[in-house]
């Protein structure tokens, strides 16, 4: 395994977490392969209690719940633990870059250490994936189609391009749906807890929570009430247009109707 040159030590690691947000969410559970030039591996692997409580929609998409992390240790316990077993290493995984390292400097902030990658080599294994095998129409066009997009960035090129393309898909996976309601559903599913399309604002009961930063959990009303600073923020900010709406109305007491219970 790892067939390539190591000079020192290289960890790769994955997190799973409570959220996506670096900043206002934690580490639920960590897990590094340390592999040494001499190709000896060591693995330390913790189930971890975030100190916070895991969402739903997060619940399932890792599988991890409140009840499975309430006797395990935070990561304030085991974070020396971490730092020694990383110590002198390089790092890889896969978007570390953008998701792991970041959470992973966050939680050793909160404990007043400092994690810092500056004398650290990262392999972040999705960006190579992402050079290797571009994501753009032209790639597209010729995986699915086996022709090339000779006019590319021409809008009326790209809108028969992407027709094609989906012809493609329609052929190759035969369980897409064919009719438009149904691929609404696969290409954009909508979490039934957002009370926006991009899960900014979220409804718990009937009432609206924020859903990410450091107000995360707390009430639209009560951030309207009691910090109309961070509200002007959000609607001077670069959010949605139907985030900043709902935060408009709210304001002068129009709120949305809250999803129906299911029966």
């Amino acid at each position: 395994m790892l067939k390539i040159k190591l000079d020192r030590p290289i960890a790769f690691f994955d997190i799973e977490a409570t959220g996506t947000s670096p900043r206002a969410d934690r580490m639920v559970e960590l897990c590094i392969v340390r592999i040494r030039p001499d190709r000896s591996e060591a693995t330390l692997t913790y189930r971890l209690n975030p100190e916070m409580h895991i969402p739903e929609e997060t619940t399932a998409i890792h599988g991890i719940t409140d009840a499975d992390v309430k006797d395990c240790p935070t990561f304030a316990q085991i974070a020396q633990e971490v730092a020694d077993f990383l110590e002198g290493c390089d790092l890889g995984g896969f978007n570390i870059l953008r998701y792991d390292i970041p959470m992973l400097q966050e939680e050793f902030t909160r404990v007043g250490m400092t994690f810092t990658t500056e004398t650290r080599r990262v392999l972040d294994v999705q960006r190579i994936f992402h050079r290797k095998e571009p994501r753009d129409l032209s790639a597209a066009l010729r995986f699915y189609c086996g022709v090339d997009h000779v006019d590319a960035h021409g809008a009326e090129a790209d809108v028969i391009a992407t027709i094609r393309t989906f012809d493609g898909q329609l052929a190759r996976y035969p369980d897409l749906p064919h009719d438009i309601a149904a691929l609404d559903a696969y290409c954009n599913p909508q979490n039934p807890t957002w009370a926006d399309q991009t899960g900014r604002l979220k409804w718990s009961g009937n009432r609206i929570l924020i859903n990410f930063g450091k107000n995360k959990g707390k009430t639209l009303k009560s951030m309207i009430d009691g910090d109309p600073g961070f509200i002007n923020w959000l609607l001077k900010s670069d959010f949605p247009a139907d985030t900043r709406q709902i935060i408009t109305n709210a304001q002068k007491g129009i709120w949305p109707e809250p999803p129906k219970a299911d029966d």
